[in-house]
């Protein structure tokens, strides 16, 4: 008789340890779900604040983007070769415009003289790429300049290609000057600050210092990890 209690009390126990071990599983899953869904809706919320940042961004913006001929070594170096020729003019063309609709007209009545220049510079190096120059919606990808972060969109750019067009590619803000200071390709924080100052509202600046935190975001959630496992 007591050979059956203890029979009979060590099945009870396996038996409320296995109904323990399920209901752990049970929550396991549904907070896993739960996450997932929670995680869903972060991922649409920061995807439509970049997307809506970068439409922001586009009207009040001119950005300035050089394609090379190829991803050679050689065509790469003409490449910021006439980057730089180009920014260090269009610095002082644009210098003192505070409007975005002035700056497009400057850009649209230098063409000209920025494929002269360009083509210039391909010259000097030994080069007889034809080039090209044109203010046209361009795609750019997500890029950081010092501080700021651009999220991906559609953008006004000054583009100018040389060649095929087919080497790596290079962008930055030419209105308001982010990236030039006299000849030189650079980025200074102040500068930059109080460029970008003038054009955006405090709201879109604020949203442009935030726009490159994600990623610190994404570690932080690092946290959700073992409730995936549990699937």
């Amino acid at each position: 008789m007591k050979q059956e209690r203890n029979l009979y009390g060590n099945l009870h126990r396996k038996q409320g340890i296995h109904s323990n071990t399920k209901q752990a599983a049970r929550f396991g899953r549904r907070a896993g779900i739960l996450a997932l869904l929670l995680l869903t809706v972060f991922l649409g919320l920061e995807r439509y604040g970049k997307e809506q940042l970068a439409r922001e961004l586009s009207e009040k913006i001119i950005r300035f983007h050089v394609r090379a001929n190829s991803d050679s070594e050689k065509d790469q170096e003409l490449k910021l070769a006439v980057r730089d020729e180009i920014g260090a003019y269009m610095q002082e063309e644009l210098a003192g415009i505070r409007d975005l609709a002035q700056s497009r007209r400057k850009v649209l009545q230098d063409l000209e003289e920025i494929e002269r220049r360009a083509r210039q510079v391909i010259a000097e190096k030994g080069c007889g790429y034809e080039v090209s120059a044109s203010l046209a919606k361009v795609d750019f990808p997500e890029k950081t300049y010092g501080t700021y972060t651009f999220p991906a969109g559609e953008y006004e750019a000054l583009q100018v290609v040389i060649g095929q067009g087919k080497g790596k590619n290079w962008w930055c803000v030419m209105y308001p000057n982010m990236c030039f200071q006299g000849s030189v390709y650079e980025v200074i924080e102040e500068e930059a600050e109080a460029s970008l100052k003038q054009v955006l509202t405090a709201r879109e600046y604020d949203a442009l210092m935030k726009s490159g935190n994600y990623r610190i975001k994404w570690k932080w959630l690092s946290f959700l990890d073992p409730l995936f496992e549990s699937f």
